[in-house]
Formats: C-alpha cells, sequence, structure tokens
C-alpha cells in the first residue's frame, strides 16, 4: 500500500513539475521569435523570473522522491541514463546563468549571447524530458541486472522523438498563453497569436501519439481491466478543448489553466499507464524496476510520508503567495525596478 501512494505521489510531483516550469520553458524557447527589441525581451525574461527557480524546486523533489522512495530505479535510471541527464544539468545550468548573467554588461553582444543560452536552456530540456519519459512508457532496454543494453540514440527512436516533439508544442502553448495573460498590447496579441496557431499542431502531434502508444507499447492495458481509469485520459482532452475555446475569447488565464490541466492530464495518464513499473524493460517484463523490487523499507516510506505531508502544504503554500503577488500584468514601468531582470 505505502509503496503505491509513493507512486501515485511520484507521478502527482512530476505533473507539477511539467505543469509549472512547461510555461517558463516554453517562454525560453520563444524569446527569439517573439521578442522584437530590448524592451520585450526584458519583459519576457520578467514574465518567467520571479517564478522559475521556484518551479525547479519540483523537479529536485521529483528526483529526491525516486531516490528516497525507490533508490534501485533511480540507480538504474542515473546510470543508463547519465549522457541524457547530463544534457539536461547542463541546459538548465546555462539556463539559470542566463537569468542572472544578462544584465550585467550593458552589450548587444553580451545580451545575445544570454539570449541564445536562454533559447537553448528551455528547448533542450523540454525536448529531452518528453523523449525521456515517452521512452519509459514504451520501456527501456535494460536487463536483470538493472544495466542498460544501449545508448543515448537507442533513446532517439521514432515513439521517443515524437513524445519530445509533444513536450515541446505543449510547453510552447503553455508560456504563449502565460505570457498572453501577463502582457498587454502587440506583445499579448503575438502571443496569444502563437498559442492559436500551436493548438492544431499540439492535437495532431497528440493524437499520433496516443495511436503509438497504443501500437507501441502497454500503456493502455491498465485502462482495459479497470475502464474507470479512462478519466485520467479525459483530463488532457478537455484541457486541449477547453483552451481553444477560451482562446477564442482571449481569456488568457483561463486558457493557460485549461493548458496546464492537459500537461498534467498528459503525464498522469502515462504513469498510471506504467504502474506498477517504474521503469519497464523492453527486454523482458521481469527485468522491469517495479514499486516491489525497487521500494525502500516500509519503516522508511512511512517517515518520509510524515515528512511530505508536513512541508509539502508549506512549499504550496508560499508558491501560491508568489504567484499571487507577482503575477500581475507587466509594463514597462515594472523594468525600472532594481531587480528587474
Amino acid at each position: 500500500m505505502l509503496e503505491t501512494i509513493w507512486f501515485l505521489l511520484w507521478g502527482v510531483l512530476w505533473a507539477i513539475y511539467f505543469v509549472l516550469d512547461g510555461f517558463d520553458l516554453g517562454l525560453g524557447t520563444l524569446l527569439p521569435f517573439l521578442a522584437r527589441n530590448e524592451q520585450e525581451k526584458r519583459i519576457i525574461y520578467n514574465a518567467m523570473g520571479p517564478f522559475w527557480d521556484g518551479n525547479e524546486v519540483w523537479l529536485i523533489t521529483a528526483g529526491g522522491v525516486t531516490f528516497a522512495a525507490f533508490p534501485k530505479t533511480y540507480a538504474v535510471m542515473f546510470s543508463g541514463l547519465y549522457t541524457a541527464l547530463m544534457l539536461l544539468l547542463v541546459a538548465l545550468i546555462i539556463r539559470g546563468v542566463s537569468f542572472e548573467f544578462r544584465s550585467k554588461v550593458e552589450s548587444p553582444a553580451w545580451k545575445a549571447l544570454w539570449d541564445g543560452c536562454m533559447f537553448v536552456g528551455s528547448f533542450l530540456p523540454a525536448l529531452l524530458l518528453g523523449v525521456a519519459f515517452a521512452n519509459i512508457f514504451k520501456g527501456i532496454p535494460i536487463d536483470e541486472n538493472g544495466v542498460f543494453q544501449g545508448n543515448i540514440f537507442t533513446l532517439l527512436n521514432p515513439y521517443g522523438l515524437l513524445g519530445g516533439v509533444l513536450f515541446v508544442l505543449l510547453f510552447l502553448e503553455h508560456g504563449a498563453l502565460w505570457l498572453a495573460f501577463r502582457t498587454e498590447g502587440d506583445l499579448q496579441l503575438r502571443s496569444g497569436l502563437v498559442a492559436v496557431k500551436v493548438w492544431p499542431i499540439k492535437v495532431v502531434v497528440a493524437v499520433l501519439f496516443l495511436i503509438f502508444s497504443a501500437v507501441t507499447t502497454k500503456l493502455y492495458a491498465n485502462y482495459l481491466v479497470y475502464p474507470v481509469l479512462f478519466i485520467v485520459l479525459a483530463l488532457p482532452l478537455a484541457g486541449i478543448f477547453m483552451s481553444r475555446i477560451y482562446m477564442a475569447a482571449h481569456s488568457w488565464l483561463k486558457a493557460w489553466v485549461a493548458s496546464a490541466v492537459t500537461i498534467a492530464g498528459t503525464t498522469l495518464f502515462g504513469v498510471i499507464g506504467i504502474y506498477p513499473a517504474l521503469l519497464p524493460s523492453s527486454l523482458n517484463p521481469a527485468y522491469s524496476m517495479t514499486i516491489t523490487n525497487s521500494s525502500s523499507s516500509p519503516l522508511t516510506l512511512k517517515i518520509m510520508l510524515g515528512v511530505a505531508l508536513t512541508f509539502v502544504p508549506i512549499v504550496i503554500a508560499y508558491q501560491f503567495w508568489v504567484y499571487k503577488t507577482f503575477s500581475h500584468t507587466l509594463t514597462a514601468k515594472d523594468l525600472e525596478y532594481e531587480e528587474a531582470y
């Protein structure tokens, strides 16, 4: 029972991370294409600025839960996917440094350098996370000893790449909607238009992903045994259509919330589909890392549950305060503050 609770918490933490960090990864990717001058670039930076590092707390939490609750899965994941995870880490570091260093020198070349780093450090994590999770859904070639029988190119299979493209599109739309909500005037119109243009492409890729999932994975097995679980799949589908309705009405915050439901629902759809495995093996199901063969002791899981029930609500309350305090409409006046990016 405790293993199942922590498995569900593991999936929920990843879903929260994708929802929160997804919009600033999308905004960083859109930066070179949306901003037409220095003021618009700074507005985009400040639309992400107060939130991005807090959002990544959930990435650390999800990784920490994997380490503490399922240490064998953590060991297999971080040794087998070492190259991909190092690329992800380097990209996130470059991105974080861009926030801090860009405004230190008043030089167009210096700012262009860090704008390029922001783009790479935002696009690459979105793509890699999509590739990684699609491969987890499909199954990773791990043998009976938990050794990864492949390399980074093994992960770049058609289904993995389709997952990467889907994540990039989800985050692009999510970021564009956040910017439309936070801005006004021409920049708001252009970011809203980007979200509208991304939407049909995202729908096509999402449908292809669902079809490929039925052909190349066993994600639907749990759903066919327990049809009530299809309610989870209804979440992203409802989010997709509601976001388009709200876009048409220019209700950008509601469209962003619907986009968040789409991202969270997509993540939970995959996580529930692979239960009880955390890392399914594509070589033999018996080699999979599951909640039973890779979890910590019951005492450890009990202690962790007590800690999580105490501190996670505090973190949620703090982040709610941050979002409520800093989610006002950005104008040129906001760029005059010393703390502005």
